[in-house]
């Protein structure tokens, strides 16, 4: 990619999107193209053709997706799979009939079998069944790697597709239900500490395990493959090292300065036991994460807490 390419990013406003959007902003990229949902419906086929054809983008990353907690995912099975399969149909064949010369599908870890071994590997795709909660979405985010190879096979495009692990960061969704585990951490530690609670319940026994990436640096590695990968499949994104949750949460509550007591519900789920991506891919083609989980959650407090102060937090 060149400074002067005209570079679209679909879901720009999204944690990802918007990452990837500072990322080519600091490296003085000076012609990118955004839209919001209000000013371009990407599930209408008709309005994402036009804008293709007037717009010409030279290259995509594709961040925009219809996105939730478990609750979401299980109880919109039909919006999370049709609302998700049309924006990838529509951006992928738009990219395909207007030359963009490069494209880049983020997916999600969920695609892979529930029960399959850890870490992940990228050819465990498709090897057993998914989770039964997120099984639409995990559909359409491997639909639409399939889309990219197969556009790659039959019309010689340069799509690219990546997997990323559990993200947190800058513009992360702190709500109280609907967020997922870090962002929860971060915002209950917090108020506990306001509200001086003498203690925070977590579920479960604190024995999962999870990996976690800061989504700058999610937008570092796909910045990186953009100009440096050029394969069928997929790539696993993350740091290739995973943390309990019981450890997350002690490391949570001292960078918060919360000082009281973590009562971990055993009588609550755990949830699967261990989520790893395997990076030995990505490794191989020269890129490693920068951002430790420390650095990385004082980072997402700071934003946290100029989300609070600006009294946008749900």
């Amino acid at each position: 990619m060149n400074i002067s390419d005209k570079i679209y990013i679909a879901g720009h406003r999204g944690m990802v999107g918007s990452a990837i959007l500072r990322k080519l902003q600091k490296e003085n990229y000076t012609n990118i193209i955004t839209r919001t949902s209000s000013e371009l419906d990407l599930r209408d086929q008709q309005a994402v053709a036009a804008f293709f054809e007037k717009e010409k983008p030279e290259y995509v990353f594709l961040a925009a997706a219809k996105v939730g907690g478990i609750i979401a995912n299980n109880t919109y099975r039909a919006d999370f799979l049709y609302e998700n399969l049309q924006i990838q149909n529509n951006i992928i064949h738009s990219s395909y009939l207007n030359d963009v010369k490069k494209l880049l599908f983020l997916g999600s870890s969920c695609i892979y079998p529930k029960m399959a071994p850890q870490p992940l590997k990228e050819e465990y795709l498709l090897t057993g069944l998914l989770e039964p909660t997120n099984e639409p979405y995990a559909i359409a985010k491997i639909a639409g790697i399939k889309m990219c190879d197969a556009y790659r096979a039959q019309y010689g495009c340069d799509y690219i597709s990546v997997m990323p692990t559990n993200l947190y960061g800058y513009n992360d969704n702190y709500h109280p239900q609907n967020s997922h585990v870090l962002p929860a951490l971060i915002r209950r530690f917090h108020e506990a500490k306001i509200e001086k609670s003498p203690f925070v319940t977590i579920w479960g026994t604190g024995t999962p395990k999870r990996e976690f990436l800061f989504a700058d640096d999610l937008a570092e590695a796909c910045y990186y493959l953009m100009q440096n990968y050029d394969e069928e499949g997929l790539v696993n994104i993350g740091t290739g090292e995973d943390i309990s949750i019981k450890d997350l949460a002690f490391l949570v509550r001292d960078i918060i300065g919360y000082e009281g007591e973590i009562d971990f519900d055993t009588t609550k789920p755990d949830g699967t036991p261990r989520k790893l991506m395997d990076v030995t891919k990505l490794h191989s083609k020269g890129w490693k994460h920068k951002i430790e989980l420390a650095e990385g959650i004082a980072l997402a407090y700071h934003d946290f807490l100029n989300k609070v102060s600006s009294m946008s937090l749900s």
